[in-house]
């Protein structure tokens, strides 16, 4: 596998944007989109395989609702951002049709997995099933035109915010009361999904709930000292001394700060986008892994040893979320550390997870960088974090052309 898939050409700072974004668009529509179209569609049953080996062979048939949420959006997206394919439609219905008859249960919570034919396997034990619902929906019912997708999405979203202030309710394990925490992970994603939802909400509750996921997130989960994004807090925001209150999870907050800059650029508010750009540059800083290169998965705020045993592996979503991220701020700010951190970012990402011979990105890599895992999609990984990156890096630059 070559470990300079692109040459820098001109230096550094100087780089041919056009050959990027060109880079970006064929890998997504030349790889990675007709590699998901060849394996993963059911059309016998409806929905997608996602458990695809190396060359993509199918090794489980089972039914994972974010991953099959999250391949009826990217088929949504292509089809109303990029060309009104009928194939593309064709596969986005396939799963929407497939989960509003299988997805949920009798009171509209969004399982966790089915069985290949559909039947209910893992409880709905907490709200991001629904969240990608409302985002698959919300797309699906922009492409396709139905008004049943549209009544499923505000459902679905409707859930999330219901249940928000406690994701899990009746299947958290935590004894009530004893240690209350909240998670990045909730208001980072109300972030991004309401923006999703932004054509199917009133614009002043929209605004409103952009407003309050800001500040929760730049407020609450920002350590002020670090500039680092802590991944679980006290409610009022200050810091619990244990495993799970010094957790920082390197993909998390970098993902949340693009979230956050998205909101921004819509407000035109440069001091947010700034504020998030600090946070993300703190963040690398922090979790850059300065003997192997690339990112560690989990970190100790305090640098004491994390509870989860896979720690130190270098996740695909991780770096591709940092890709997207740096590639935004440059573009809104020409913040020349945005550039200097995608260059390092760009070349680790492409040599290490890339897959040159069968296609798509490799998902799991050891410390050293090696591939421990040669799926190319399971029960976490689907097709979801590669063409999402592909196709916002893609735009970002063609916009700086």
């Amino acid at each position: 596998m070559s470990k300079h898939p692109i040459e820098f050409p001109g230096g550094r700072l100087n780089y041919d944007f056009r050959a990027l974004a060109e880079h970006y668009r064929t890998a997504l529509l030349n790889d990675v989109i007709p590699f998901w179209e060849k394996h993963a569609i059911d059309w016998q049953y409806g929905g997608y395989f996602t458990c695809l080996d190396l060359e993509g062979k199918v090794y489980d048939t089972d039914k994972f609702i974010w991953l099959q949420n999250r391949q009826v959006w990217i088929f949504s997206m292509l089809y109303n951002q990029l060309e009104n394919r009928a194939d593309w439609l064709k596969v986005a219905a396939n799963g929407a049709n497939f989960l509003a008859q299988h997805g949920r249960d009798a009171d509209g919570n969004w399982y966790f997995a089915l069985t290949r034919d559909g039947k209910p396997l893992v409880q709905p034990y907490n709200i991001f099933s629904d969240c990608f619902a409302a985002m698959a929906f919300s797309r699906y019912a922009l492409a396709s035109g139905e008004d049943w997708a549209k009544e499923v999405a505000l459902q679905a979203y409707n859930n999330v915010l219901r249940r928000k202030d406690n994701p899990k309710g009746q299947y958290s394990k935590a004894y009530p009361g004893t240690r209350p925490m909240k998670s990045l992970a909730v208001p980072m994603i109300l972030a991004n999904l309401s923006l999703e939802m932004d054509w199917l909400l009133p614009s002043d509750r929209l605004e409103q709930i952009l407003e309050a996921t800001v500040q929760e997130v730049m407020t609450d989960f920002r350590d002020r000292d670090t500039g680092l994004m802590y991944e679980n807090v006290a409610p009022d925001g200050s810091h619990i001394d244990c495993f799970e209150g010094r957790l920082i999870n390197p993909g998390h907050g970098i993902e949340a700060m693009w979230f956050i800059m998205d909101i921004a650029d819509r407000r035109q508010d440069t001091q947010t986008i700034n504020q998030a750009i600090d946070v993300m540059l703190n963040i690398l800083n922090f979790a850059w892994d300065a003997e192997y290169g690339g990112l560690y998965y989990f970190m100790d705020a305090h640098g004491y040893p994390p509870q989860q045993l896979e720690w130190d592996q270098k996740l695909w979503w991780v770096h591709l979320e940092s890709l997207v991220a740096l590639a935004m701020g440059y573009r809104l700010t020409g913040r020349e550390a945005c550039w200097e951190w995608y260059q390092k970012l760009h070349e680790y990402a492409w040599s290490h997870f890339a897959d040159p011979e069968y296609g798509e990105w490799f998902g799991y890599l050891n410390r050293r960088g090696e591939v421990l895992l040669n799926l190319k999609g399971g029960k976490w990984k689907g097709c979801f974090h590669v063409p999402r990156a592909l196709y916002l890096c893609w735009q970002h630059f063609k916009a700086l052309n």
